[in-house]
């Protein structure tokens, strides 16, 4: 009986502790995310101008029927789909091929990796007042070509230059957190297999392609869910490198949420917008997830 009582007091002692270790994140997860998104659903359905002597008056759906029918904003969700889309892209295959190539530990690479994560330091606003002074009209770049005789380029004055322009700008800012991303997945890679298939004959392409590529798959849908993620947020470098312009080229679905529809006192409105952003973010997160646990069913049936 005695054994039974103490085995019964180690238990419950083990179950208070794990219990305190757990409720603090919960509490903060809920008090930073669940909270927060709760009162974004409840504004977005009513008619609120965020001023507290005024009780916000529901409205139903009309909030996200504007959303889905106003130019300007399905203008930003599109723009903020190729920012996403495209700047992925750019940053991943930058960050997957410079990782290849400073995966070995010298001083040299290291002081690369030093390099190429030292933007993402920056803050988001100063790197896009810096491209800003370099790529402006009037900026480091342009002025530079001017007294070399040759043409300027608009940058940031031509909508599809300025859209690109930014693309670049966000990838570069955000290209370190990626390459250490795949320095991280390319250590846990078995040097005894990629010895084997050199044994085998294969070459660079073939370890890559055999060896390499298939034991970063975790790695690669974890690099392109934090920077779809990331992209989908685009903001500061936007209001610092071009404002939404030229003509609200763009101008990106944070940017409307904050800069545009909150300054208009439109609070419903931008909680609507903002329920989409999440949303979108969650639906991009779990396809993500979800094709890479296809894949990797399908390999392990063909294997």
């Amino acid at each position: 009986m005695a054994y039974k009582a103490m085995a019964g007091r180690r238990v419950w002692s083990q179950a208070a502790t794990r219990t305190g270790m757990v409720v603090p994140a919960v509490m903060i997860y809920v008090g930073l995310l669940v909270v927060p998104v709760g009162y974004a659903v409840y504004y977005s359905l009513t008619d609120y101008n965020g001023f507290p002597s005024q009780t916000p008056e529901f409205t139903g759906l009309d909030n996200y029927r504007e959303v889905f029918t106003s130019t300007d904003i399905t203008a930003a969700m599109v723009v903020t789909g190729i920012v996403a889309a495209a700047g992925a892209a750019i940053v991943n295959a930058a960050a997957l091929g410079l990782a290849l190539l400073l995966r070995q530990t010298n001083p040299f690479n290291t002081f690369g990796r030093i390099v190429m994560f030292y933007p993402h330091v920056l803050s988001a606003l100063v790197v896009g007042f810096l491209w800003q002074a370099l790529l402006g009209p009037q900026g480091v770049v342009n002025t530079m070509m001017e007294k070399a005789g040759a043409s300027s380029l608009p940058f940031l004055s031509n909508e599809t230059w300025a859209l690109w322009t930014m693309i670049f700008v966000i990838a570069w800012a955000l290209f370190g957190v990626q390459l250490v991303i795949y320095l991280a997945g390319l250590q846990t890679i078995s040097p005894d297999l990629v010895e084997a298939a050199r044994i085998d004959g294969a070459g660079r392409w073939q370890v890559f392609r055999a060896v390499t590529w298939p034991s970063l798959a975790p790695t690669v849908t974890v690099a392109i869910i934090t920077s779809c993620l990331s992209l989908l947020k685009t903001y500061d470098v936007v209001v610092s490198l071009t404002g939404g312009g030229p003509a609200g080229s763009t101008k990106t679905l944070a940017y409307n949420i904050l800069a545009v529809s909150f300054p208009e006192r439109r609070v419903g409105l931008a909680s609507a917008q903002a329920v989409v952003l999440v949303v979108a973010a969650a639906v991009l997160a779990f396809t993500v997830l979800a094709l890479r646990r296809r894949a990797e069913e399908g390999a392990e049936s063909v294997g």
